[in-house]
């Protein structure tokens, strides 16, 4: 099969398409006939520096969509064309840069039916990020204020989105360019962070979702009330705000996004009750693998970048 693979750790550059065995399942896993890979920050970040695998090249990719072809052992809740999507094996290679890629059987859920297989491979990693941070650790509740940071992103789009379909009263910040989209999206405010301090003029937050980290993390504590949290998801140096939020009566954590079926499941039904969508900057096939990096690392883009694999 075709696969995205490197020799060294490196720019966009060492990406390159080869010919690799296709993987088969083991027990309690499946083989994906890969249609559509989504593209992520932490692709790039795995690519240059090892990431959380350390200094050797990472087969890259982890958010899928495409059809079950094959299912290991004791797999009894998916059939051979069944179409799936997900996010196999995170933090643990996947490779789904691929014609084909295993995985635990529950790191998937089935597609949304409504939704092509480039849109579905544009959610699983992205919106498990923003469902575990709004939903599972600050349990967002209706009427409440939420602060999210570059609510044009990958994670960003799907937070405002997730964030209003709690109920919450959801506030973004975005270049100027980028408000109309998250207006569209849902969000009752944008702030455009290049002409406005979001720290003089925001306040009484209950929930900030930190995607960016750095000096946002002490300065979105400025903009929380009594007992308010930030989860932080950009690095896991941002560990020390919490004695800091500690300190002045705030709350603070850093999140690593899990493989989650029930998240799945639950991000699957708000597409399918018309609350949420993703955002597609580009889309490109597998072979430009390294311009969607290079793409991805401008810092320019709005929602997802996605590969193309099967038709």
């Amino acid at each position: 099969m075709r696969a995205i693979r490197q020799e060294t750790l490196g720019g966009p550059e060492v990406l390159r398409v080869v010919e690799v065995e296709r993987p088969a399942p083991g027990p309690a896993e499946v083989l994906v006939r890969v249609h559509a890979a989504g593209v992520n920050p932490t692709d790039y970040w795995h690519r240059a520096s090892g990431g959380l695998i350390g200094d050797t090249p990472v087969p890259l990719g982890w958010d899928v969509s495409g059809v079950v072809e094959q299912v290991g052992l004791g797999v009894s809740v998916f059939r051979p064309g069944d179409e799936v999507f997900g996010m196999p094996r995170l933090p643990l290679p996947a490779g789904a840069y691929a014609e084909f890629v295993t995985s635990p059987a529950r790191h998937l859920a089935r597609k949304p039916a409504g939704l092509s297989h480039v849109q579905a491979a544009a959610l699983p990693l992205a919106a498990l990020t923003a469902w575990q941070s709004l939903v599972d650790a600050a349990e967002v509740r209706p009427g409440q204020r939420v602060l999210i940071h570059a609510a044009a992103g990958g994670v960003g789009h799907l937070a405002v989105q997730i964030a209003k379909a709690r109920g919450a009263y959801v506030i973004g910040t975005a270049r100027a360019a980028k408000h109309e989209l998250v207006r569209g999206l849902g969000a009752d405010e944008v702030i455009d962070y290049t002409a406005v301090d979001f720290a003089e003029t925001v306040r009484d937050v209950d929930v900030v979702l930190d995607t960016i980290g750095g000096e946002y993390g002490p300065r979105s504590l400025r903009t929380l009330r009594p007992g308010g949290l930030v989860v932080s998801l950009a690095s896991p140096a941002e560990v020390d705000l919490v004695p800091v939020a500690e300190a002045a009566g705030l709350r603070s954590g850093f999140t690593i996004v899990e493989p989650d079926q029930g998240g799945l499941k639950e991000i699957a039904a708000l597409v399918e009750a018309g609350l949420l969508r993703p955002v597609i900057d580009a889309v490109l096939p597998l072979e430009q693998a390294g311009k969607a990096h290079e793409l991805g690392e401008s810092g320019r883009t709005s929602g997802k970048i996605v590969l193309t694999v099967a038709e």
